[in-house]
């Protein structure tokens, strides 16, 4: 019957000459013409609501908020004619609050899963990486397969409410997890070997490494899963993913987001911006609990 009404509304719109979004709201229900989209352009402001995830977003020295999704927001917000507003938030609560309105959408690396799209809406993908292991150095030594991992004797770190917890859990189910809040907190479970590897992005692994070449390793060069992100929008909002959808494809025809995501995903150019100082790093990742 609901659908019935939706449609016999529609035709009657149509004969009417159509009209516009607000016009239209006394034929539909209100999950058909709330839009974010003319809210955004009333307000002035695109809120984007956002994790701390390296290279998708980090701080730099300063305590500003760089990285491809920051880039993605901030180019969105512009060809909106906007100004950006950066929600930032637990990753385990994202979701959550995007329905509750505290920010509009999110653009933060959100991998498309068929559990997160019964409460949002996803738009086109515009990103992908894998997903691989850092291992302890000395806790793994034994470890020389995927499958020497999945294994009761063995923890595995990983940020709670990430896409990598289902990845984890589908390739290696017997392994024990265990759940931090933040990148940072996942790291140093490795190092200190009170976890033996964390799953981690591309980039991710090999900043890892780096700063602990002594404690960690790469024991596999392959990911052992692969991921697809999209920019996420409350459910029903038609008229705000078509926007999104709209920008992705032309953004991807002109070549703009590959050479973001070249240089966020297959460069270290950007290194250096990101905080190194403990006291930043850590007053980065207070503001996200």
């Amino acid at each position: 019957m609901r659908t019935k009404h939706v449609l016999s509304s529609l035709v009657i719109v149509v004969l009417m000459g159509g009209g516009s979004s607000r016009a239209m709201a006394e034929f539909f229900p209100w999950w058909a013409f709330d839009s974010v989209l003319e809210e955004v352009q009333e307000r002035g402001t695109l809120r984007v609501g956002l994790g701390l995830f390296e290279p998708w977003s980090a701080c730099n020295a300063d305590g500003e908020l760089i990285g491809f999704e920051i880039d993605v927001a901030k180019r969105v917000a512009a060809d909106m004619g906007v100004e950006i507003e950066f929600a930032r938030t637990n990753w385990n609560y994202i979701i959550s609050e995007l329905i509750a309105e505290q920010f509009d959408v999110i653009i933060s690396g959100m991998t498309i899963l068929p559990e997160r799209n019964l409460r949002v809406n996803f738009t086109s993908p515009y990103n992908s990486s894998g997903v691989y292991l850092v291992a302890n150095t000395e806790q793994t030594a034994a470890l020389a397969t995927l499958a020497d991992f999945n294994s009761s004797d063995v923890t595995i770190a990983t940020r709670r409410g990430a896409s990598s917890v289902v990845f984890v859990e589908n390739t290696f189910p017997d392994a024990m997890l265990l759940l931090f809040d933040t990148p940072t907190a996942v790291l140093q479970a490795v190092v200190a070997g009170d976890a033996h590897a964390a799953a981690a992005f591309a980039t991710t692994r090999t900043t890892w490494v780096e700063a602990h070449p002594e404690t960690l390793n790469l024991p596999f060069e392959e990911p052992f899963a692969s991921e697809v992100g999209a920019i996420a929008v409350r459910k029903g909002d038609l008229d705000t993913l078509n926007f999104f959808n709209t920008w992705i494809a032309a953004n991807t025809a002109s070549g703009w987001l590959e050479q973001r995501s070249q240089y966020w995903f297959q460069t270290r150019e950007w290194a250096d911006q990101v905080a190194t100082d403990p006291e930043t790093v850590a007053a980065c990742d207070e503001s996200f609990e």
